[in-house]
Parts: C-alpha cells; sequence; structure tokens
C-alpha cells in the first residue's frame, strides 16, 4: 500500500496567483480527506500571516472533529520555538520541519556549518517532544545535496535518525532528477537506512514528476506527495490525478485514494485556484476521454479496440466521440445511440455529410447539437429548391452601414442586386426583396427572429437561428443551422424562399 501526502493547501497555494479563502481552504481540506481519502494533508507554512493561522485553527477544528488529527501537517522551520508554538496554538499535532538537505543550502543561505544546523535542528526536535508535536523532516534541496554533497546527507540523517522522527521526507526542491537519478538515489537512502519511513516529495520543472514518483516507488519509497491538478511553484509538484494512475495500472500497487472522486475535486479546485486545467491534460482534461476519428469509434463498437486500462467511470467520467470533420459515421452513431436516435443509411450519410461541413468551418459540434441537426436535415430533406442563393457577399465596415451583393437563381435565370442596411442580415433582406420587387413576386414580413445555441453546446460549434414570417396572414416559421449566425439566417430565408415558391 502506497500513502498519498496532498500539499495542495501549502505547496500548492505557491502557483502564482493562487490564494485560497479560508473557507475554500477548509473545503479543500474536506474533500481530501473525506471524498478523496488521502492519507495525510499539508495544510500551511507556519507563521505566514494571522490570516493563515485563523484558516488552520478552523481547519484544525473541524479535523479533531473527525477524527483526523495526525492526518494534517503543518510546516515548520528551524526556528527555535516559534514554528512550534504557532502550530501547538493552531492546534496541529504533527510538524514537517524543513531542514537543509544539501551542503549549498546549509552553508550559503543558513551561512552556518553543518554542525550548527544539526545542533540547531537537535534543539526543535527536543522542544517538540516537550510540547507533545510530531516531527517529520524536509531535506531541503536533497536532489542536489545526495548528487554533490553525499556525505553531508548521510551526516545529517546519521545524527538525527536517533532522534524521534516519524519520516524523512526527500524533497527534489528543484525537480532536477530525471527516473534513473531518482531510482539510484532512492536506493541509496533505503538500503543505507532500511529502518527509516522515506517519503518523496517532486516537482515538475522537466515535467518528469510523475515519472520520478514511478521511479522512487519501483526503489521502494512508501509514501509520495501531490498536488491537485499539479499544482505549486514554477511548473508545480506531481498531479494526483496521473501520480494514482500511474501507482494503480503501472506499479499494480493500491493506495486509499477514491479514483472516481478525482475528477469532481479537480473541478472544483479550478474553479477555487481559478487555474485553468488544460483540455489535454491526463485523467482530468476536457478532452481525454473524447474519441475524435471515426475509425476509432468504430473499433470501439466492434470490440472496444481503442480502449486501455484508463476506463472513464473509474474516474467519474464518460467516454465521448468528437463531432467534426474527422467524423464517420461510427462517431456520429454512437452519439445518435446514446440520444435514444436511430436513422436509415440514406439520412445518417446526410447528417454525416452536414457534421463534416460544420466541421470544417468550426472545430467542434457538439453531442447536445445533433438533434438540432438531425430534425433540420429530416425536415427538408425532401424540399425541392426552386430558389437557390447561389452567391452573397457581406460587407461590415466601421462608420458605414453594412453592404450586401446578392445572386438568386429563380426559374433558371440569375438577379443580382445590392443594398444597404442596419445590419448584415438586413441588408442581405433588402438586396434580395429589391430583386422580388422588380419581378413584381409577393414576399412575406419578417415578424420575428430568435437565435438558439443548443443546451450544453458550445458557440464555436453552430446556432440555429429560428425565423417567424407572415405571409398575408399566414404565419409560418423557418430554421437554419449554421457556425455562423449570419449564415444560418440566411439558410432560414432560403427555406422560406422555396415554401412560398412551392405554394405560389
Amino acid at each position: 500500500m502506497i500513502s498519498i501526502l496532498d500539499t495542495t493547501l501549502r505547496d500548492g497555494e505557491q502557483t502564482s496567483g493562487v490564494s485560497f479563502a479560508a473557507q475554500e481552504k477548509l473545503s479543500i481540506a474536506r474533500l481530501l480527506l473525506e471524498d478523496l481519502r488521502v492519507d495525510r494533508i499539508e495544510i500551511a507554512s507556519a507563521r505566514v500571516s494571522a490570516g493563515e493561522y485563523d484558516t488552520a485553527r478552523k481547519i484544525m477544528r473541524w479535523a479533531e472533529s473527525k477524527g483526523f488529527s495526525d492526518r494534517v501537517e503543518v510546516l515548520g522551520f528551524v526556528d527555535g520555538k516559534d514554528s512550534l508554538e504557532w502550530i501547538r496554538d493552531a492546534g496541529c499535532k504533527v510538524m514537517n520541519l524543513l531542514c537543509k538537505g544539501s551542503m549549498k543550502h546549509c552553508t550559503l543561505q543558513l551561512g552556518k556549518t553543518p554542525e550548527e544546523h544539526l545542533k540547531d535542528i537537535i534543539n526543535v526536535l527536543n522542544d517538540a517532544d516537550e510540547m507533545g508535536i510530531s516531527v517529520n523532516v524536509y531535506l531541503e534541496d536533497w536532489s542536489n545535496g545526495i548528487q554533490n554533497s553525499p556525505e553531508y546527507v548521510y551526516m545529517l540523517v546519521d545524527e538525527l535518525r536517533g532522534h524521534n522522527i516519524k519520516r524523512f521526507m526527500l524533497p527534489d526542491t528543484l525537480g532536477i532528477l530525471n527516473p534513473t537519478q531518482t531510482s539510484e538515489y532512492c536506493t541509496l537512502m533505503l538500503k543505507r537506512y532500511p529502518e527509516l519511513s522515506f517519503d518523496f516529495h517532486p516537482h515538475n520543472d522537466y515535467d518528469l514528476a510523475v515519472a520520478n514518483v514511478y521511479a522512487a516507488v519501483k526503489a521502494g519509497i512508501q509514501c509520495v506527495h501531490v498536488t491537485v491538478n499539479g499544482l505549486g511553484e514554477r511548473a508545480g509538484n506531481a498531479p494526483m490525478s496521473s501520480v494514482i494512475a500511474v501507482i494503480h495500472d503501472q506499479l499494480h500497487l493500491q493506495t486509499n485514494i477514491k479514483e472516481h472522486e478525482i475528477n469532481r475535486v479537480s473541478k472544483i479546485i479550478e474553479t477555487y485556484s481559478g487555474i485553468r486545467i488544460p483540455n489535454n491534460k491526463p485523467i482530468i482534461g476536457e478532452n481525454v476521454f473524447t474519441q475524435v476519428a471515426g475509425v476509432h469509434a468504430d473499433g470501439d463498437a466492434k470490440s472496444k479496440l481503442y480502449y486501455n486500462d484508463l476506463l472513464p467511470e473509474r474516474f467519474g467520467r464518460t467516454r465521448e466521440y468528437a463531432l467534426g470533420k474527422t467524423s464517420g459515421k461510427a462517431n456520429i452513431r454512437k452519439n445518435l445511440e446514446s440520444l435514444g436516435i436511430d436513422l436509415d443509411d440514406e439520412s445518417m450519410k446526410k447528417v454525416t455529410s452536414r457534421i463534416i461541413e460544420l466541421g470544417d468551418k468550426k472545430q467542434q459540434v457538439t453531442p447536445e447539437d445533433l438533434p438540432y441537426i438531425v430534425s433540420d436535415i429530416l425536415k427538408n430533406e425532401n424540399m425541392e429548391e426552386k430558389v437557390k442563393v447561389n452567391n452573397y457577399s457581406l460587407s461590415l465596415t466601421q462608420g458605414l452601414k453594412p453592404v450586401a451583393n446578392v445572386s438568386v437563381e429563380l426559374d433558371g435565370k440569375l438577379y443580382q442586386e445590392s443594398a444597404s442596411g442596419d445590419g448584415q442580415y438586413d441588408a442581405f433582406m433588402k438586396a434580395l426583396w429589391t430583386i422580388y420587387n422588380k419581378l413584381d413576386k409577393q414576399h412575406p414580413i419578417l415578424s420575428d427572429y430568435t437565435v438558439t445555441i443548443p443546451p450544453g453546446g458550445h458557440t464555436d460549434a453552430f446556432v440555429q437561428t429560428i425565423i417567424t414570417w407572415d405571409m398575408n396572414g399566414k404565419i409560418f416559421k423557418t430554421h437554419g443551422l449554421d457556425a455562423d449566425q449570419t449564415e444560418a439566417a440566411i439558410k432560414a430565408t432560403i427555406k422560406m424562399l422555396n415554401i412560398i415558391e412551392k405554394y405560389q
């Protein structure tokens, strides 16, 4: 069993521009411990601010009421009793003590000898024992330390292992390690100190945080640190979603994390943090369980040929089949089946053709759009086109009225007119009615015009324009679908022209 420490509330809040409100922090603590079942959480740094202190107290009161006190930790510093008293007064029982894990950090940042730093650490440990506070030790910059000054790292751990320290935490503080190095250095620590418990704390500067988690666990590390959505300073920390999937599927080991809650919690913290989840982020990205190519949908329908172990249902999600210019009949049929719509082959061809047409104009057609497309095609598939708008040009210039140039084919003859109007569609209609007036043909009056975006659809997919017409007291409606609102209106208008031509 691999245990997970989540540091979204401490390290994750160091993401540029992220600052959680007190109630958000309490909400996140609940989500992590109750819903996701994270083993431990790190909620704050000691002595940061009065607001941080008040929030830590609120979280600890809640944690104590739930029996989670020993699972909530706070980062503390080698500063005598200052951090310890802050942590004690906030009600916390566990301190993660930040020590220097490399010779450079010890001598250049602190300006102390290793012996002086060690003495300061031991004083804090003794005071923690007296206060009844459990201590884990962070060896800050351990990855550089074990690479460049291993004798310093060994000296520090040799001297500290006899004290009351529950865990030694090995941070790749600057995200410099690769999986080979992670495996090698974790193995060195585990072999030299088989009686100690080690955590691994990765950073993602080279986009290797998850790979380094794999290497660390493979080497024998029993606890790894993560943040929700990979929040953290610079390039962030290891994202919980990917880490859990790798541990479960690639290493075939268990955690206490409830997979089906991961996506929901990720979305909530996306809202709290204001940091958007990339669409292609594994496990939690908007597009990662969406098949685009029609051949993939066909393979899934026949024998789930394009499935892997990352089934979306595991993470509280569903598999989707994108609709666009690369869609084939299999993609479309999958979406239609989910809506309970069954089409014959001929109608399927028309729907497929229409989706490809829309996909050429915009990136994506949503499943919510499908009923509108099907309705549009089925209602008008047998309509004879006696009137055709062969070409039109719409011009919009700042400070000038929009202008339309329209070419219409009527009874095999071409007619062309230009007009200006209050808008592009208005200019189009005035040019059209100029043609009809010259031919002494009747035309209806536009009495209502509405634009609808399908529920759950995207504005970059298409809009439905519904126009209500009044022809000598007879009221009827036509509608058009397109990625562009004006084009949708023109399509609805063309349908109107053919309806009145048929009945005249």
